[in-house]
């Protein structure tokens, strides 16, 4: 006699094989979807190193012109250049810009 494969022994495998391959599905959509988690966290990351250097810069340059702005004689020549103070007796001239 001959053994074949019965139709319970055939469902059982079908549905086996259809409940393996929905769990490799899932499994392979989660860590796709991880893995563009991770892609996009890592250009995040790149963007804010960027913006952070980009402040550390101008905190250097902010922390640079208190320090001048404490010295009278540079708060005393900035006033004069940028607001055209001037001092008793001192005539200020002003040049136009050569941008030749």
């Amino acid at each position: 006699m001959k053994k074949g494969i019965t139709k319970k022994t055939k469902r059982r495998l079908t549905f086996l094989s259809s409940v393996i391959l929905l769990l490799v599905g899932v499994i392979i959509s989660s860590i796709f979807k991880d893995m563009c988690q991770v892609l996009k966290n890592k250009n995040e990351i790149a963007i804010l190193t960027d913006k952070y250097n980009t402040l550390l810069h101008e905190e250097e340059s902010l922390q640079s012109e208190i320090t001048k702005l404490q010295d009278s004689d540079y708060v005393a020549r900035y006033a004069r250049e940028k607001f055209m103070y001037s001092l008793p007796n001192e005539l200020i001239i002003k040049l136009p810009d050569s941008k030749e």
